[in-house]
């Protein structure tokens, strides 16, 4: 029987187990591993709560995992300190690494590290609950404590997430997941305005257009995009020669302009052609404004600046321009383009394909796509492993690698502990009269996957 480990239980790993199930003639094991102790990856760490039909996605994911060929096993971490690659490959015959794309891109301006400055990546994951936030002392600042305005940079669906939760009310954010420190700090925010700013014009915006009109639909808020601003984009007077997304884009965003809805508790601007220079300080040491350079098109897709400049006030940053893949160590990396090299998802290591290691997902192919781009992309990667079985069946590997896994000391939390935890988390949203509430912290993971919660 072939044995495969897939690293990372988001969609693009639970998908390239699935397609490894699905495959007629070929007896498949796969175990897929996960540094926590939940599953589901971004879906359940990275799709705004109140998205609950995106949420709803993991019970997709959980019919694979649930399969009987399919064994989850969390809170394994892969990597030197823990269960390095190489000790990995000797447990299975294959490796699937699915770990996404980890970490921000910097807008390398002055200032970006101040207080009050922050990616959107923390910003979200402080919002859903996610048990590292708790480590690296993100709770503590509770993000919108004493913030009136709050700046977004970027035009991505990430940027209208964050801006969305930011104008949210309480009201409509207690019948979600999330969990009750972060519900109990945004109920009690002050932010009344909220810039998204992008540094290119309105048919270059990254957004979808359902994401868009989500802002739109916000009570009580006011949506704020000015037409002299836009018509600065080439596009926007005539914007039949766009794509469609891009077409839809433009066309709501003029809709807003030329209908404006004044007199709401809270606003959000849209704002373009602006390129963040410097973040700078308060009194307190705090961000309280980013100085931005007005751009305008150079006729190559690009954008050129002008020498003119904007301060907008701001004690709140939230930095929203794209991910980067981080190095795993003891897997070969290329820092240019933030992926493993690979050819057709195989690893390779100076050159050539390394036996039994393969790629899929964010750390494959770069970050990009939707969540829906994965199945393609793990299927292309299961295909050249399927390909290569006949080789890969010559290794002998142990008949259970999860007891070489225990007897290496490691003690992950299989599927019935993940049952313990959603059991919990029903619990404690009973407690406090909600629905399902996130746990937010390690310790209280840990805790309920091993049935001591509470």
């Amino acid at each position: 029987m072939l044995q495969v480990a897939v690293v990372g239980s988001g969609p693009s790993g639970v998908y390239a187990a699935q397609t490894l199930v699905q495959q007629d003639g070929v007896a498949v094991r796969v175990d897929v591993l996960d540094r926590l102790p939940c599953p589901y990856g971004l879906v359940r760490y990275g799709v705004a709560p109140d998205h609950e039909k995106i949420k709803s996605l993991q019970n997709n994911l959980r019919t694979v995992l649930e399969h009987e060929h399919v064994r989850f096993l969390g809170g394994v971490e892969v990597g030197p300190e823990s269960l390095p690659p190489a000790r990995l490959l000797d447990l299975y015959h294959a490796v699937v690494y699915c770990v996404g794309a980890a970490t921000d891109r910097r807008l390398g301006v002055p200032g970006e590290d101040l207080p009050g400055s922050h990616s959107a990546t923390e910003f979200v994951s402080w919002y859903s609950a996610h048990p590292d936030v708790l480590t690296d002392g993100f709770q503590q600042d509770g993000f919108v404590r004493g913030v009136e305005s709050a700046v977004v940079i970027g035009v991505g669906n990430v940027a209208v997430d964050v801006a969305r939760m930011l104008a949210r009310g309480a009201a409509e954010l207690r019948p979600t997941d999330m969990p009750d420190a972060a519900l109990g700090v945004l109920a009690d925010s002050r932010v009344r305005e909220v810039h998204m700013i992008g540094r290119r014009g309105p048919s270059q915006a990254r957004f979808t257009t359902k994401e868009l009109r989500e802002l739109g639909a916000l009570p009580d808020t006011e949506i704020v995009v000015d037409p002299e601003e836009l018509a600065l984009d080439p596009a926007y007077a005539d914007p039949s020669g766009l794509p469609a997304p891009a077409r839809r884009n433009v066309e709501v965003m003029r809709g807003w302009a030329q209908h404006p809805t004044p007199g709401r508790a809270r606003r959000i601007r849209l704002r373009f052609f602006l390129r963040p220079v410097a973040l700078s300080a308060g009194p307190d040491g705090r961000v309280a404004s980013v100085r931005f350079e007005r751009t305008l098109p150079d006729g190559r897709g690009g954008v050129t600046g002008t020498g003119r400049h904007e301060e907008i006030d701001a004690q709140l940053v939230l930095r929203s321009v794209g991910y980067r893949g981080v190095p795993l160590e003891g897997l070969p990396f290329d820092p240019g383009l933030g992926t493993v090299p690979h050819t057709a998802g195989r690893v390779l290591r100076d050159g050539a394909p390394s036996p039994g290691e393969y790629v899929a997902g964010w750390i494959k192919r770069g970050p990009t796509g939707v969540i829906g781009t994965n199945r393609p992309c793990a299927k292309e990667t299961v295909l050249s492993l399927l390909a290569d079985a006949p080789g890969l069946l010559r290794k002998e590997v142990p008949e259970d690698p999860l007891a070489a896994l225990r007897a290496a000391g490691l003690r992950p939390v299989e599927w019935s502990g993940w049952l313990a935890i959603e059991r919990a988390e029903e619990e404690l949203g009973h407690s406090l009269g909600r629905g399902v509430v996130k746990i937010p912290d390690w310790a209280g993971l840990r805790a309920a996957a091993r049935g001591t919660a509470g």
